[in-house]
This record gives structure tokens, sequence and C-alpha cells, in this order.
């Protein structure tokens, strides 16, 4: 799961990113809203984690911004802000949840995980258990090698969203030669609609 952070107090920047890699999100860290724009355009996310006093503009701002540009990442805020206007503001404009500094980092962790955890991961006729690693299709086991399963596990969480390859790189033990096969036989296996962007990795999409 990849987390864009945008918080302009380096301390809680930096202390939030190796909580949370350490958790074992990737996360990419901005800290003005300059540099939290380039990085939303140039990279696909799970989920935008915004700070909203800041510097150069809002967390608000850059939600609405977002939207207007047809990206509906989910997103929480990290924020000193919560009176009510400011809550009803940010829920409007699509916000998931709110989490008022100071805060502990496990709290964050603890409602990271109840939104975005899906122990059974489904795809059409598809479903993965992450937990017993069991693939079933149409309601039949289906073996895959451990590289396979573990490349359509990357897939199905980021489903609609792009799986670069440095991501799989970094978690899968695998070669470049190796990687397009293994995406060759998936989609020859499963009947999966994944597509090769290139330069960047891959998205499995609607079928």
């Amino acid at each position: 799961m990849k987390i864009l952070l945008l918080e302009d107090d380096f301390i809680l920047n930096e202390t939030l990113s190796i909580f949370l890699e350490k958790a074992g999100y990737s996360v990419d860290s901005a800290f003005n809203i300059e540099e939290a724009e380039t990085l939303s355009f140039e990279n696909s996310y799970n989920l935008y984690l915004l700070d909203i006093n800041l510097p150069t503009g809002s967390g608000l701002e850059l939600l609405r911004s977002l939207r207007i540009a047809e990206d509906y990442t989910d997103v929480i805020f990290i924020t000193a802000l919560c009176d009510m206007d400011t809550m009803a503001l940010g829920f409007e404009l699509g916000a998931i949840d709110y989490i008022k500094k100071p805060f502990n980092p496990q709290e964050l962790l603890i409602r990271i995980k109840a939104k975005f955890y899906k122990p059974i991961l489904e795809y059409g006729d598809i479903s993965l258990d992450k937990e017993s690693k069991i693939l079933k299709m149409r309601g039949k086991v289906v073996d895959l090698g451990h590289i396979q399963l573990s490349i359509l596990e990357k897939l199905l969480t980021q489903f609609n969203k792009i799986v670069t390859k440095d991501e799989i790189f970094l978690d899968i033990d695998i070669s470049d030669v190796a990687l397009r096969v293994a995406i060759t036989k998936l989609k020859q296996k499963l009947d999966i609609n994944i597509k090769n962007i290139r330069g960047k990795g891959y998205i499995l999409e609607e079928l």
C-alpha cells in the first residue's frame, strides 16, 4: 500500500514516515503543497495523509483541486484544526477520517488498518485469502506458485492503481524478464485484465 504524506513539520513527517514504513507501507513525503501536487500527478497512491495548515496553502484546497482533477484517492487529515466547520468541509470534499494533533502514531496505524484492511481480496470470480494465501476461481482452489501469487496479491491490493516495478522488486525476488513471464501466465490462467503501463509498472483494471 502506497501513501503520500503531506506534513510541513520535518520531525513529525520523518517520524510518521519511518513508523509507517516499518509497518509495511510505502511512503512518499511532501513538505508543502507544491511537492504534494507534483507527487500526486507523477504517482498512484492508495491514501493521502494531509495536514491542513501549511505555509503555502491549505490541505483542504489541495483536496479540492485533486477532486477537480478526478483524483478520488482516500484522504485522512492529520491536523490541529478540528473545529466543526473545518471537519464538515473536509468530509464534504471527500475525506474519510480526521486525526487530531498531537497523536500517537499507533493510533494513526489503527485507523489506516481499520479503513483499508481486507482479509479477502476479490476480483470478478476470483478471491484471495490474504491470511491463508488460498486463491479461488469460481469457488475452486487455483494453485499458483509463490511468485505469481505474491504479484497477484499486490495487484489486487492496489486494484485500478499502478503497481510500479520498483514496488514489486522491493518485496519479490524476481528479474524483469521473469516478471513479464509471470504477468503473462497470470493473464492466461486467470483471464484477468492486467495492463503494462510503459515505463511505470502494471495495473489491474476492471474486466
